[in-house]
C-alpha cells in the first residue's frame, strides 16, 4: 500500500457521524451549479440578515474551519496534534476589510497568535494576510508604479508599521511567521516590504516567509532573483510554496483587460513550476520550505527530495501544509511517518469567513479530480468501518 492510501490513519481522527457528513460535503462541491446555487442562496441570506449562521456553522463551517476564535480551535488543534502528531496554522480568514480600525484590529489577533505559538508546540507558526494589515487598492497603486498622494504615504507608512510590529514580535517569540501571496496585480508591493522584513528578520534563520503562487509563471525567475539578492545582504529566505487560489479571477482579469495571463497555460505547466520551486529550494541552503500542496507526487517529490539532501524527517526547515477539512490522507499519514505537517486552521466570525469558504468550495469544483479522491478516499473508510 502507497503511504497516502491508508485511510484508516488518515480519518482516525474522524467519528462515524463526521465521516459521513464530509462525504455529504464533498458530494455537493463535486457539483459545479451546486455550489453556484449554494454560494448564491448563501450571500443573499447573510445579507438579508436571515437566520441560517447555525445551518452554516453545522455543516461547511464545522468541517473547514476550526472555530469562532482562537480558543474556539483549541479542542480541534489539540486533538490533532496528540493523536496524530498534526500540527496547525491558525488563520485568521476575514477578507474584504477596508476600515483602518479592521486592520488594527487584525495586527493584534496576529500579535495574540504568535503568543499563543510561543506557548503551544502544537502552533508553530503564525500567518496573515497582505490584505489584513491595508487596503487592496493601496498595494495595487504602489506594485503599479503609481505616485502616492500625501494622505496615501501615511498609510502605507501605518501599513509598513503594522508588519514590522508583527515581524518584530514573531522574531523576538522565536515563532515563523507566514505571509500570503494574493492576486498578482497587488503581490508586487507586498512582495518588496516582505523582502525588506526578510533583510532584517531572516539574519540568523527563516522568521520572515513569503509565499509564492506557482501557477504564476513568473515566480521560478522571482524565486532565483531573490536568492541572488539574499545572498548578497546575508539573510535566509524562508517560502511557502503552493499552487494557487486566485485562477478564475487572474485569467478572467487578463482577459478583460487585454494583457497576458500570468497564469501557466495548464495545470501540467502549473505542477512542473511547482516541482521545480522545491527542487530548487532543497538544493539551496540558507533556505527553508513550507510546501503548502494536496498534491500527491509533489508530496513524494519532497520526500525523496529530503532524503537525497540529507535533511531529515524533523529538520524544522521543511514542512509539509494542507487546509482543514482536506486531505487527511496526505496529512496524517506523512505526520505518521515522522515528517513535520502543519493544517492551515481557518477561523473568524462566520458572517466574516463566508468569502474564504466560497472560494474553497469554488477552487475544489475547478481543481480536476479534488473532490473525487476525497470522495473516494471517505468511501473507502466508510466500507473499511463498514458504514
Amino acid at each position: 500500500m502507497k503511504l497516502f492510501e491508508n485511510t484508516e490513519v488518515a480519518f482516525k481522527l474522524k467519528s462515524d457521524s463526521e465521516l459521513e457528513r464530509a462525504y455529504f460535503l464533498f458530494r455537493l462541491i463535486q457539483s459545479q451549479p451546486m455550489v453556484r446555487i449554494g454560494t448564491a442562496v448563501t450571500n443573499f441570506a447573510l445579507k438579508a440578515h436571515l437566520p441560517v449562521e447555525g445551518l452554516i456553522r453545522s455543516t461547511v463551517f464545522d468541517h473547514f474551519c476550526g472555530g469562532v476564535t482562537e480558543e474556539d480551535c483549541i479542542p480541534s488543534i489539540e486533538k490533532m496534534y496528540n493523536q496524530g502528531k498534526v500540527h496547525s496554522v491558525l488563520d485568521y480568514s476575514v477578507e474584504g476589510k477596508e476600515a483602518e480600525e479592521s486592520f488594527d484590529n487584525a495586527v493584534e489577533t496576529i500579535e495574540n497568535i504568535i503568543k499563543f505559538s510561543d506557548e503551544k508546540d502544537a502552533v508553530p507558526f503564525a500567518v496573515f494576510k497582505p490584505t489584513g494589515f491595508g487596503r487592496f487598492a493601496l498595494y495595487q497603486k504602489i506594485g503599479e508604479g503609481e505616485e502616492l498622494s500625501a494622505e496615501e504615504q501615511e498609510e502605507w507608512n501605518r501599513v509598513r508599521e503594522r508588519f514590522h510590529r508583527v515581524c518584530k514580535l514573531a522574531y523576538e517569540s522565536d515563532v515563523p511567521l507566514l505571509i500570503d501571496a494574493e492576486e498578482s496585480w497587488m503581490q508586487d508591493a507586498a512582495d518588496d516590504l516582505v523582502e525588506e522584513l526578510m533583510s532584517i528578520y531572516n539574519k540568523e534563520k527563516a522568521i520572515v516567509f513569503n509565499t509564492l503562487q506557482m501557477y504564476r509563471h513568473d515566480r521560478m525567475e522571482y524565486l532565483k532573483e531573490l536568492h541572488q539578492r539574499a545572498h548578497q545582504k546575508g539573510f535566509h529566505i524562508g517560502m511557502k510554496v503552493v499552487r494557487g487560489a486566485y485562477m478564475e479571477k487572474e485569467r478572467a482579469r487578463a482577459e478583460e483587460k487585454g494583457y497576458p495571463s500570468p497564469i501557466c497555460k495548464n495545470k501540467q505547466k502549473t505542477d512542473e513550476n511547482y516541482d521545480e520551486a522545491i527542487l530548487y529550494m532543497m538544493e539551496h541552503k540558507n533556505m527553508a520550505l513550507f510546501a503548502g500542496t494536496h498534491n500527491e507526487n509533489s508530496s513524494y517529490l519532497l520526500m525523496e527530495l529530503a532524503e537525497k539532501y540529507n535533511i531529515t524527517k524533523d529538520d524544522k526547515r521543511m514542512w509539509f501544509g494542507q487546509l482543514y477539512g482536506m486531505s487527511d490522507h496526505i496529512s496524517f499519514n506523512l505526520a505518521a511517518a515522522g515528517y513535520n505537517v502543519a493544517k492551515y486552521v481557518p477561523f473568524g466570525p462566520v458572517r466574516d469567513v463566508m468569502p474564504y469558504l466560497i472560494r474553497r468550495a469554488e477552487e475544489n469544483t475547478s481543481v480536476e479530480g479534488q473532490t473525487s479522491r476525497e470522495l473516494n478516499l471517505l468511501k473507502t473508510e466508510k466500507a473499511r468501518r463498514k458504514l
